[in-house]
């Protein structure tokens, strides 16, 4: 298997680690949908990261899609989710928020740093905005509610920390770290795992509209 993608892009980056944790073997190629479009294309013509390259060439895309297609058919039934159904779902609660702090970081980083200043909707930015301080403000309350769901190494856990990670290195300002403890100290437990040093953060990001 071959992922695709840069891993400054929080989902590229879940993928990776979450696989590195299940001792799954892969390639990674970091790939910018951005600065290398055309190469990216040439992989996946509709240019979406991260891009999974399954082992007879078929491509499959969404962070969360490839996460279960590995589990369904590489660990062995090895899983990073719960195995008991009510601390699954709320697994699926937690990542489903971590998610949705990604979705509209990406949005709100996309809207400043692609779009003209003067095209830039006002009404739209602050939507995205309460939107993500509503996920961070959820995700905060479930790890104080129910901390075994981020203990040890799981798709919750993995899925916080580095939204959190992407969240703080471009809209620091918007989300304030003082506002989230439990979300800081949860990203410094991960942040300093062989996983997560293994697979850093590194890319071109996402570059301002000239």
């Amino acid at each position: 298997m071959k992922l695709i993608g840069m891993l400054d892009s929080p989902y590229v980056r879940r993928v990776a680690v979450a696989l590195e944790c299940l001792g799954v073997p892969f390639e990674h190629e970091a790939i910018s949908v951005f600065s290398t479009f055309e190469k990216f294309r040439s992989v996946n013509p509709v240019v979406k990261a991260p891009t999974l390259i399954c082992d007879d060439g078929e491509v499959v895309m969404d962070s969360s899609l490839i996460l279960q297609l590995v589990e369904a058919t590489k660990t062995g039934g090895r899983s990073l989710w719960p195995p008991d159904p009510v601390d699954l779902q709320h697994a699926f609660r937690a990542a489903s928020l971590a998610l949705a702090a990604c979705e509209k970081s990406v949005q709100m980083v996309y809207e400043v740093n692609l779009r003209p200043a003067s095209a830039r909707y006002a009404p739209w930015l602050a939507r995205v905005r309460g939107q993500l301080l509503a996920a961070y403000a959820g995700l905060e309350r479930e790890i104080g509610e129910r901390g075994s769901i981020f203990a040890g190494v799981t798709h919750a856990s993995i899925a916080a920390a580095v939204a959190w990670q992407f969240t703080q290195s471009e809209l620091s300002k918007v989300v304030p770290a003082d506002k989230h403890p439990l979300l800081v100290r949860l990203s410094q437990r991960m942040e300093s795992l062989l996983a997560f040093r293994k697979y850093p953060p590194v890319g071109p990001g996402v570059q301002a509209a000239r």
